[in-house]
């Protein structure tokens, strides 16, 4: 199976150094851009399925590329949110300190099964098949430590999402996957 994983565009929390984790946040005038040149990007990809987190600014993000693939399910799933930040939510990255995670925010370790689940059951549907994932930048972390065979406490080794960056890999069923493009924001430079 062919992934393409990509995140969603610029929201105001993200200008404003919100975690957001479950809220479901509001494209920014340059997330909205972002959105439409990621697009233009994948307009001309053979995509089977699309499946985009449920939280607005995933989705939005996602049925920006939709249009373009006007024959193709969309799915919004849970399992693709962004990792709960239980009492940081809505506070500022410069006021918490993530080495004192709190009780009621979801581990790396639960992410990482959450989405590596949703990848094994994606893949038995399309085997054979390309699909796209609108994510965020903590999840699609998850999902590429699990691509990698990493564990899921070297997340902070994975480079932060850039806001509508493309990632490809070859999903294998003997779990060799291979890494084809990772971080790129090629279409941002236009």
């Amino acid at each position: 199976m062919r992934l393409i994983l990509t995140r969603h565009g610029e929201t105001e929390e993200n200008k404003k150094h919100i975690i957001q984790g479950h809220l479901p946040g509001t494209m920014s005038k340059e997330g909205i851009e972002q959105g439409r040149k990621l697009a233009e990007r994948l307009k001309r990809e053979k995509i089977d399925a699309i499946f985009s987190s449920d939280l607005k600014r995933a989705s939005d993000t996602a049925k920006m590329i939709a249009k373009f693939h006007s024959r193709v399910r969309l799915f919004f799933i849970t399992r693709l949110r962004e990792g709960d930040s239980g009492s940081f939510t809505g506070k500022s990255s410069r006021e918490i300190d993530w080495s004192r995670r709190p009780d009621d925010a979801e581990t790396t370790e639960q992410m990482q099964k959450r989405v590596g689940d949703f990848l094994e059951e994606v893949f038995r549907q399309y085997p054979d098949k390309t699909v796209l994932f609108v994510g965020h930048n903590g999840i699609n972390r998850s999902l590429i430590t699990y691509i990698c065979k990493l564990s899921h406490d070297k997340l902070n080794e994975i480079d932060e999402q850039s806001n509508t960056a493309v990632n490809i890999f070859e999903i294998c069923e003997d779990r060799n996957h291979k890494t084809h493009l990772l971080n790129c924001t090629k279409h941002l430079e236009e």
